[in-house]
Formats: C-alpha cells, structure tokens, sequence
C-alpha cells in the first residue's frame, strides 16, 4: 500500500489505472537516481506495482525494460591480518581460547563451535564434523593441529566434570531431533556431551 500510495503521489495523484509501462518505469529509474535506495528496495517497490497491475486492476503489463536499476553494492568481506589474529587471540585463555582456535583453523562459525559434541571430532582423521550448519547442512572440515593438544587437555576437563555430574544425578544434554526417545540413556552418554558445555 505505502508503494502504491507513493507511485500515485510522485504523479500527480493520477489514478494507476490511467498509467502504465512508463509511469511504473520512470517511478523506478527515479528510486534509483534521485532517493538511490537500495537494489532490493526497488525490487520491493516494482513487486508492489506489479501485484496492483495485474492483481488489483487485472491489467497485463509488458516488460518495463528502460528502468534504470539501483545498484547491488559489493561488500568484500573483513579478513583478519595474521598479525590481527595474533592480536586477539594472545588476549584470550581457556574455553575461549580454544573456542577461537577452532574458529580460525576451521573456518567454523561461532554457533558450530559452541554446539560441537564430543562425537563430531575425529582426532584420527584431524575432521570436525559439523551438524546443522548454515542453511541446516552437515559438513566436514578439518581439526586444525595446533588446536589438537590444546582440545586433549580441555576434554579431559570436561569428562572429570561430566563424571561427577553423573555421580551427583545430573549429567546429562538435550539430544537432536527424535534421538532421546529412541535411546533413552544416550543423553548421558559422554559421545553425546557438549565440547564447550554449559548450564
């Protein structure tokens, strides 16, 4: 509606039905020169115009081709410097360190690596296997080596803990999906413990 009532006013409030290819083309290409909105602004203001025309008034628009397109701007992503790296991680210790080590030399992202189970290293094969990522895909991606000293020492950390947690009654993760009614024990099973755990 706010597309609609914007197209109307920027001519002269002439009622759309009155108009065509050309208003809708000469509204666009003035998006894009004069207010310089955003390329998925524009798309969003012609997709507005386009469900009036052939939606609302029931009229068949030819291709409007002369529309002068805003601009899709090109973003090159924020690499850290070695240097850089060095930089932040000599400022970190423990878990967190750990935590961007693993984010470096494997390219994980930081929900990846929080949500890493024991199961999903493979210390033989130097792989993470990484569960639900980015668009709910699995992946594999490597175990970097100078994280792998580092990730023995936290393990065992974390498997003392889960022992007396066990010991004391607790001890046990929420399991993906189906899992915990289909094993009804394996979420105390140390495969299925949290890397990094948390309460």
């Amino acid at each position: 509606m706010g597309w609609i009532r914007r197209f109307v006013r920027f001519h002269a409030m002439r009622h759309p039905a009155e108009m065509g290819e050309t208003e809708i083309e000469q509204y666009l290409t003035h998006l894009a020169e004069v207010g310089k909105v955003s390329a998925s602004t524009q798309s969003q203001a012609a997709s507005a115009l386009i469900f009036l025309y052939k939606v609302v008034l029931g009229l068949k628009l030819g291709w409007v081709d002369g529309v002068v397109r805003a601009r899709v701007p090109r973003r090159l992503p924020v690499v850290l410097t070695r240097s850089e790296v060095r930089a932040v991680v000599q400022h970190l210790h423990d878990s967190k360190l750990l935590v961007a080590m693993l984010l470096y030399g494997s390219g994980l992202r930081l929900l990846e690596s929080l949500n890493l189970r024991v199961e999903d290293l493979d210390f033989e094969r130097g792989e993470i296997r990484v569960r639900r990522g980015k668009g709910a895909k699995d992946r594999v991606t490597v175990l970097p080596a100078a994280a792998k000293d580092v990730l023995y020492a936290h393990l065992a950390e974390v498997r003392e803990r889960h022992e007396r947690d066990l010991a004391n009654g607790a001890g046990y993760v929420e399991l993906p999906d189906a899992l915990e009614r289909k094993y009804p024990q394996a979420n105390r099973e140390w495969e299925w413990q949290f890397v990094f755990p948390a309460a």
